[in-house]
């Protein structure tokens, strides 16, 4: 019951603060920059956001298709697909943080610290017996 209760109050901030953090921001940078500038600045990074997922994307599923032609499991071509995926939910979403947060996961070097920030996760919920997994059967 614990568990269910802080996991619905972190939805509930990310539900609540994210878009008020959004529109605040919004709100603040149009009254500086202007309101069509603000617009332009939110469709740019849209469209430099769907051009880099498109990039990363289309290089991580060359990836992955290498490492199943030569029999490998492969496991960091999938996070990385799965952190492109997300950044891409992420960048629909117009406004600055999301945006930002969107291309810092298309950024490769960025993306490489939180997928081994993941992997610890896994596997320290693995070694806890929170989730189990398997390869093959």
């Amino acid at each position: 019951m614990k568990e269910e209760t802080f996991m619905f109050f972190k939805l509930f901030l990310a539900f609540t603060l994210i878009p008020v953090a959004e529109i605040y921001l919004i709100i603040k940078l149009g009254g500086f920059l202007g309101a069509f500038n603000t617009v332009a600045i939110i469709i740019l990074t849209g469209f430099v956001g769907a051009t880099l997922a498109r990039m990363q994307g289309l290089q991580t599923m060359l990836r992955v298709r290498q490492s199943l032609q030569q029999g490998l499991v492969p496991a960091e071509e999938m996070i990385d697909a799965l952190l492109i995926f997300v950044a891409g939910i992420v960048l629909l979403t117009p406004g600055f943080i999301t945006d930002s947060a969107g291309l810092l996961l298309l950024f490769p070097p960025t993306r490489f610290h939180i997928k081994r920030f993941l992997r610890r996760k896994f596997d320290q919920w693995h070694n806890n017996g929170s989730i189990q997994y398997r390869i093959f059967p």
